[in-house]
């Protein structure tokens, strides 16, 4: 993996992106560049260090689940450019 070099082009088709000859050049470019900064940090001695997914501890606070009154069927259905029997109508996405 010394001489990996990123296939722009290859990439781009993958992606569906057209690029110009100018594109491909700036980005082969710069990915070579964050290559190399990627083998600057292989060469460092981790010994000791642990892995971590986060640089700060992450905490999910959450509130209480508690149920409140919401705005009604009528409210919600007010601007539907469809409705049927207290419904959104829409059209339908699945053949039978």
């Amino acid at each position: 993996m010394d001489n990996d070099k990123i296939d722009v082009n290859y990439v781009a088709d993958l992606a569906r992106l057209q690029l110009t000859d100018e594109e491909v050049e700036r980005f082969s470019s710069q990915l070579n560049d964050i290559i190399g900064y990627v083998r600057q940090l292989e060469g460092l001695d981790v010994t000791g260090i642990e892995a971590m997914a986060h640089a700060t501890p992450v905490y999910d606070i959450m509130r209480a689940d508690e149920s409140r009154p919401g705005n009604g069927t009528q409210c919600a259905l007010a601007n539907a450019p469809e409705k049927s029997t207290d419904q959104f109508r829409v059209t339908r996405v699945v053949e039978s």
